[in-house]
């Protein structure tokens, strides 16, 4: 089996592109950031979905984006119950430019030339490190800035949930047999993990089972 690293936070895009990457064949290594965010029961969810879809390893790396701030899920910002036009607060700057780096980073040291992350430009905040033009700019970058880019096989981006919508992962992880019960999503979720209901992460999540007619198993606070 081919080592590849997955981004995990714990939300349910990323647990349906660690059960595509099982689903692929690969040896999945699950990696999670603590950047600061407010909502830290996602990483006991990544925990929990690591173990369940079969990671071969799942590492959690610290990185103090709350030092930067300017972002609601890092700052003493009000998270917003409706949106807006523009880029959201809930923004984090340069997060996953920062993810994908250290993903990148571990990838050379595990001679993996796959990182799977769960970015999707459909149903989303609006956020740029979300656009395709990213991930093409970023696969771009690796291969330019890394001896695995230079001297190896070179280093693929996989954004499997780039184009679906919500809809389309929610089946796309039925199908993949991926317990949703076991993720976060919300912006602000309390330490049990339960759910606000009103953020954008929630009304997201909530309309993307709806649309593909199947229970809802969030938990709410």
């Amino acid at each position: 089996m081919k080592n590849a690293v997955v981004l995990l936070s714990g939300g349910m895009d990323s647990a349906v592109v660690v059960a595509i990457a099982r689903a692929q064949g690969f040896a999945m290594h699950a990696l999670s950031v603590r950047y600061g965010q407010r909502h830290t029961s996602e990483l006991d969810a990544a925990a929990r979905v690591a173990q369940s879809l079969g990671a071969v390893a799942h590492k959690t790396v610290h990185v103090d984006l709350r030092s930067i701030g300017g972002s609601a899920l890092t700052d003493d910002i009000d998270v917003p119950e409706a949106g807006g036009p523009g880029i959201p607060v809930t923004y984090v700057p340069a997060r996953n430019t920062i993810m994908l780096s250290v993903a990148l980073g571990w990838a050379e040291v595990l001679g993996a030339s796959d990182i799977f992350c769960g970015v999707n430009a459909v149903d989303y905040s609006g956020y740029p490190d979300c656009r395709p033009e990213f991930i093409e700019a970023f696969e771009k970058l690796a291969n330019l800035a890394t001896k695995a880019g230079v001297e190896g096989a070179g280093l693929r981006i996989h954004a499997p949930l780039l184009r679906l919508s919500k809809a389309d992962i929610v089946r796309e992880g039925m199908r993949l047999g991926v317990d949703f019960s076991q993720t976060v999503s919300c912006y602000q979720a309390d330490d049990q993990g339960r759910a606000c209901g009103h953020c954008d992460a929630c009304r997201l999540r909530a309309a993307g089972f709806a649309d593909a007619g199947v229970p809802d198993p969030t938990h709410y606070a």
